[in-house]
């Protein structure tokens, strides 16, 4: 109620000033006790070997720098994703470069990975007593070559491994220069085995295996995403992501604002995004679970990514425009179709 209430007036803020404001308010609401811990009963799931209490999850890119965790953990999510992470810090594109479409529920962002650099989200993990299940994006600085590229991935996989309960490796990105060519097949196989032979080496090193996801973009036809399918499996990835943000412009094109450059979100994705994970979960066979995000605003656009085959779901812009709740309403009906599975596999129907 309170945030259906506050929406206008957020709504007539830039994006970037409302962003800050909310995320500083709900900080401040949790320090002085007035957010309450959201609790949803829910069986935990089990995914990439880590055990999550509920299926709903923050995807990366509201709290680059893992500064509201305590926060956000109070809105009731089963697991966060903080980032995406450079291993230095830098500025991102030129302002303005975040764009509402009410008309369509979606944003347009060109962010270009906008953070603090990995120095400083490892001393914001420091500072939490959040202690659930923690995704950490890693990406590369927009200024490393991409021939180089493995070398930035490397560095904050190394960082963040003790920290993350799983790291994800976002190749995906519309806003980086050129990021996305890492998906095509030389460049990713070279990339998944650098950091798999790493992988084996932190975890001898630290005790522990941290597992890694692939984020991938929405704009992939279908013998792109086979090839990657294929190399998931070949490297023994843990997780895939799908999706990123999208460069087409499905629904929005009769708008002046999709003339701005940039990755779309928000409800024009969803389509977009079910059709990539249906054909992922085709072509993993199970071998891989996937994590759905893109265009969910509510429990119905949830359950259509779990039906095409998703373990897990993460929100974003679906929070813009639909605020805290939405957390709970996916959560509790996601959690309502688990147990209702769960009594039909034990107790079938005569």
């Amino acid at each position: 109620m309170s945030y259906r209430l506050l929406r206008p007036l957020l709504f007539r803020i830039d994006p970037e000033s409302a962003h800050k404001i909310t995320f500083h308010a709900l900080c401040h609401a949790y320090r002085l006790g007035l957010l309450k811990n959201t609790v949803i009963a829910c069986q935990p799931r089990t995914v990439m070997g880590l055990s999550f209490p509920n299926p709903v999850g923050l995807a990366a890119g509201l709290d680059k720098n893992g500064e509201y965790l305590d926060a956000l953990a109070a809105l009731g999510f089963g697991f966060i994703e903080i980032g995406t992470v450079t291993p230095r810090p830098q500025p991102g594109n030129p302002k303005p470069r975040l764009f509402r479409v009410p008309e369509a529920e979606a944003v347009i962002n060109r962010l270009g990975f906008n953070n603090d650099g990995v120095d400083q989200l490892i001393k914001n993990i420091g500072r939490s007593s959040y202690r659930g299940i923690l995704g950490i994006n890693i990406g590369k600085n927009f200024d490393t070559p991409l021939e180089r590229a493995a070398d930035d991935y490397l560095a904050g996989l190394q960082q963040v491994y003790r920290y993350a309960s799983y790291v994800t490796i976002n190749i995906s990105s519309p806003n980086t220069k050129n990021l996305r060519q890492l998906q095509a097949v030389d460049a990713l196989d070279q990339l998944l085995g650098v950091l798999k032979s790493e992988q084996a080496v932190l975890a001898q090193i630290h005790g522990k295996y941290v597992p890694m996801a692939v984020k991938i973009a929405p704009d992939l036809e279908v013998a792109e995403i086979q090839a990657i399918a294929e190399l998931l499996m070949k490297h023994r990835i843990d997780g895939v992501i799908a999706t990123n943000t999208t460069i087409a412009r499905d629904g929005i094109g009769h708008l002046s604002v999709a003339q701005e450059n940039g990755g779309l979100s928000g409800a024009p994705l969803a389509r977009r995004a079910a059709t990539v994970i249906q054909h992922l979960h085709r072509m993993l066979q199970g071998s891989i679970p996937i994590i759905g995000v893109g265009g969910t605003l509510s429990a119905a656009d949830a359950q259509v990514k779990i039906d095409a085959g998703a373990s897990l779901i993460q929100l974003y812009t679906g929070l813009i425009y639909r605020g805290p709740d939405l957390v709970k309403e996916v959560a509790e009906a996601l959690c309502v179709q688990t147990e209702e599975t769960l009594i039909n596999q034990h107790f079938p129907k005569m």
